[in-house]
């Protein structure tokens, strides 16, 4: 039985000024979004930046980082980031946290050491700044003596999950999740791991939000949204596990060659390499109808949905045109 969809969200990817995110974010208030999450890749412009742009040009949204993970920046220090944000915003934020992405960390030279454990600890050490506690600590990093000459309140942490093991940590822990997933199939896996960590999960932590983190494609034109999905589909797909692969039917040399061309930089021979399953799989992609078919199927495991890039063709017309879609999908 599907869930009624409690929040609908949108992630803004700042390869545009932080002035232009800030309008997008603007256009999705207006279109009714409760949720606005910039990503955070260090090609792009920086997300802590944009978001500040996107707090000054809206007025109720929630807003956070989509997602920033605790190797490329000190958790204390990203701690700090996110109460000076909370700040700017009047208490809007939403801390997205993850792991990061493997080989782009490795890219930077620095070490993917257990990032399940990493999460936490940030999840941890970020609530005990947060609560104006003086903080020492040994583990996956060290802080000595830390804390915060300010105010920080409190934020909500969503913690950015595919793998089985920070899903469950995730529901045990945080206070909502962003499955990183488009497809019924790998979103009721996901919930089989989310509810063993909730059968764990203290009754002082109180409700726990998940959340579908969905790249999505919408245009008028289906084969121009599906069009528009290639790349990060390619990506996706490059990355993805031999078992998520053999849940969608996607042949795994076709899937490592798609990984080949873009480690040679060969995005144009990637991106057409993305077959029909691939976008099937990792990519909610069409028509405002086929959309909001396939959205309407995911509410079956989730409490809302944050529509993630591509978003379509046009940005600004894929955010009015889920605007009105996510407002079919909430009616009665």
């Amino acid at each position: 039985m599907s869930r009624s969809l409690r929040t609908a969200g949108v992630e803004l990817t700042p390869d545009v000024p932080a002035d232009s995110v800030g309008s997008l974010a603007a256009t999705a208030e207006r279109s009714g979004f409760d949720r606005v999450f910039v990503s955070a890749h260090y090609n792009n412009r920086d997300p802590f930046v944009a978001l500040s742009r996107v707090a000054a040009a809206t007025e109720s949204i929630r807003l956070g980082p989509g997602i920033v993970n605790p190797y490329e920046t000190h958790p204390v220090a990203l701690a700090s980031r996110i109460a000076t944000l909370a700040e700017r915003s009047g208490g809007r934020t939403l801390f997205g946290l993850g792991a990061g992405d493997a080989s782009t960390l490795a890219d930077l030279g620095i070490k993917h050491d257990r990032p399940l454990r990493r999460v936490l600890e940030t999840i941890r050490v970020a609530r005990a700044l947060w609560d104006g506690e003086r903080v020492d600590h040994d583990g996956t990093f060290r802080a000595v003596d830390a804390a915060l000459d300010y105010d920080a309140g409190s934020t909500p942490i969503y913690v950015g999950a595919q793998g089985p093991d920070m899903l469950r940590m995730a529901a045990t822990y945080a206070d909502g999740v962003l499955v990183n997933a488009a497809h019924p199939d790998d979103l009721a896996a996901a919930v089989d791991r989310i509810d063993l960590g909730l059968a764990d999960r203290s009754p002082e932590r109180g409700s726990f939000d998940t959340v579908a983190f969905a790249s999505v494609s919408i245009a008028d034109d289906a084969a121009e949204a599906r069009r528009a999905a290639r790349p990060p589909v390619a990506f996706v797909t490059a990355g993805a596990p031999r078992p998520i692969l053999d849940r969608h039917g996607i042949d795994p040399d076709r899937a490592a060659a798609i990984g080949d061309a873009l480690g040679r930089g060969a995005f144009d021979d990637a991106f057409e390499t993305v077959s029909p399953a691939m976008i099937d799989a990792f990519c909610i992609a069409g028509d405002p109808p086929d959309v909001e078919a396939r959205l309407r199927n995911i509410l079956e495991y989730v409490d809302g949905v944050v529509a993630a890039a591509p978003l379509g063709p046009d940005r600004a017309s894929a955010i009015d045109h889920l605007g009105t879609v996510f407002e079919r999908v909430r009616a009665p």
